[in-house]
């Protein structure tokens, strides 16, 4: 259509080259393009302008007037888009999950790393010596550097003193019980193997807890 044939029709979708069973998506296209194409005439873009308006007052009053049916989709697309509710997880509101969150610590690169090199060395050569005068030396140095770890980090001596006493009983208690199991690869001295639990156990604690 040239642009003495679009001034001379009167009718909104012959303006506008569409149908009059287009769908929106084909009028917006056919209204973009007239635009492009008359993108030097001011009066021109006018009159597709208001084309395209007259055609969108159209289809409502046909909407309001039932003679179209609106898709569903369409007509509770407010509902359809609102964000259902998150489900709340049980295990995660119990006040004994969030307490243990709590506790919990994110350690740094450099807390690791010093806690790896301090507690690797201690059980090197505690199991090295493989005597329990030896052993019993090095854990001791490995409970003093726990104590002091956690104390630096939370300022909380108490606290500190009872997670590092508890960290040497479970460490302990878990290397006795496992021992029976002669698992492959485990010392076969009770005595290192405990050296190892509670090490591991120290580890732990002074990183990941708070």
């Amino acid at each position: 259509m040239n642009k003495d044939q679009f001034a001379m029709s009167d009718n909104p979708y012959e303006k506008l080259q569409v149908p009059e069973d287009a769908s929106f998506e084909q009028i917006k296209e056919a209204r973009d393009a007239l635009l492009a194409a008359h993108a030097g005439d001011e009066r021109q873009r006018t009159e597709i302008e208001a084309a395209y308006d007259a055609i969108l007052m159209d289809r409502l009053r046909q909407r309001q007037e039932g003679k179209i049916k609106v898709p569903e989709r369409i007509r509770y697309a407010e509902q359809l888009n609102e964000v259902a509710p998150a489900k709340l997880n049980p295990i995660a509101q119990h006040p004994a999950f969030q307490w243990w969150q709590q506790q919990l610590d994110t350690p740094s690169l450099r807390g690791i790393t010093i806690t790896s090199t301090v507690y690797g060395l201690l059980m090197a050569i505690g199991l090295s010596q493989a005597n329990a005068d030896t052993l019993a030396l090095v854990l001791s140095l490995g409970l003093g550097f726990n104590l002091v770890w956690l104390q630096r980090k939370e300022q909380r001596l108490g606290r500190a003193f009872l997670i590092t006493l508890l960290a040497l009983i479970l460490g302990t208690v878990i290397a006795v019980g496992i021992h029976p199991l002669g698992l492959p690869g485990m010392p076969p001295n009770v005595d290192q193997l405990v050296g190892i639990g509670v090490f591991v156990s120290f580890w732990l604690t002074s990183n990941f807890l708070r």
